[in-house]
């Protein structure tokens, strides 16, 4: 029967959707990978993967295979856990860029501090990709913001935090606040990609607070906005990033909008029963502790 190892790398592979790429992370050669690869499909009787000159797509039966692969190495790595204090073995997460450069990043590093025996293996993206990576089993969970969509059924999505759209635009370095009528005269408005599920957020900003707004170029990343706007290339509308000093930036000015404030909801997706909830669970304990201490005692005391 295949080893451990080539179920683990099984895995990272349909995640990667690549012989190659997966080969880079698990440091074996391509070659080596697809031999490993070949070798478990023998054994199970059955191709895994559609595949094509530069991709391999999971079909039915390597779909079929990923949860009890994963639990296979989940109870592996749990061997011997009952007689260790602190969790351990490997969770494959995605997140979305801004929340590393928010609120995630100092509790994934409090998570890694108090277990060095966990392994974190992060996937940066976006929400809605997310998605479609959980429902095949190749990510564990997802730090993501809250769907616009109705979710399936075997998904669930638990609230971490919250953060407030605001309107950020160049320093100009006068304490006057501007509007986005003003700045529309001067800048030229960047849009999150309206597509994504930060996107339709930033739609209900300006449809609830009667914007007319003027756009010019459209970008998926938060951070390449931010730095946009800082070097006076427009101005924005985004969530305000937890966890991020604001105020000690002399580049950007921010400013609540006038009207009805929207927040930007973000949390742990993930399925609603998997073989890693005892490492998400402590995700979502810690997250509680940083923001909503009162939540987690009360958790705490009712176990």
């Amino acid at each position: 029967m295949s080893s451990i190892r080539i179920l683990k790398n099984f895995l990272v592979i349909a995640r990667h959707k690549s012989v190659a790429a997966a080969a880079k992370e698990i440091s074996l050669t391509a070659a080596a990978a697809g031999q490993q690869l070949q070798i478990l499909e023998a054994e199970i009787g059955v191709e895994l993967f559609d595949r094509t000159k530069r991709s391999l797509t999971l079909n039915h039966h390597g779909r079929a295979m990923i949860e009890p692969i994963q639990e296979i190495v989940a109870r592996y790595e749990s061997l011997g856990s009952n007689f260790k204090s602190d969790l351990s073995g490997t969770l494959v997460l995605g997140a979305l860029v801004s929340t590393l450069m928010g609120a995630f990043g100092s509790t994934l590093n409090q998570i890694k501090k108090q277990y060095p025996n966990l392994e974190i293996k992060l996937i940066a993206g976006l929400s809605n990709n997310f998605l479609d990576q959980l429902i095949e089993g190749t990510l564990d969970a997802a730090i993501v913001t809250e769907s616009p969509y109705t979710l399936p059924q075997n998904i669930q999505w638990t609230e971490l935090y919250t953060e407030p759209m605001i309107l950020i635009y160049p320093n100009l370095k006068s304490k006057i606040k501007r509007t986005p009528r003003e700045l529309s005269g001067e800048l030229p408005f960047i849009r999150f990609e309206r597509n994504t599920w930060t996107g339709h957020l930033v739609d209900q900003t300006i449809k609830s607070n009667k914007l007319i707004i003027q756009e010019s170029m459209e970008l998926n990343s938060v951070e390449a906005i931010i730095e946009l706007v800082r070097q006076g290339h427009g101005f924005s509308i985004i969530p305000k990033l937890a966890n991020i000093a604001w105020q000690d930036d002399r580049q950007l000015a921010i400013s609540p909008l006038s009207g009805k404030t929207i927040h930007r909801k973000v949390g742990l997706l993930e399925r609603r029963k998997h073989s890693r909830q005892n490492m998400t669970q402590e995700i979502k304990r810690l997250f509680l502790e940083q923001f909503n201490p009162k939540v987690a005692h009360l958790r705490d005391t009712q176990k």
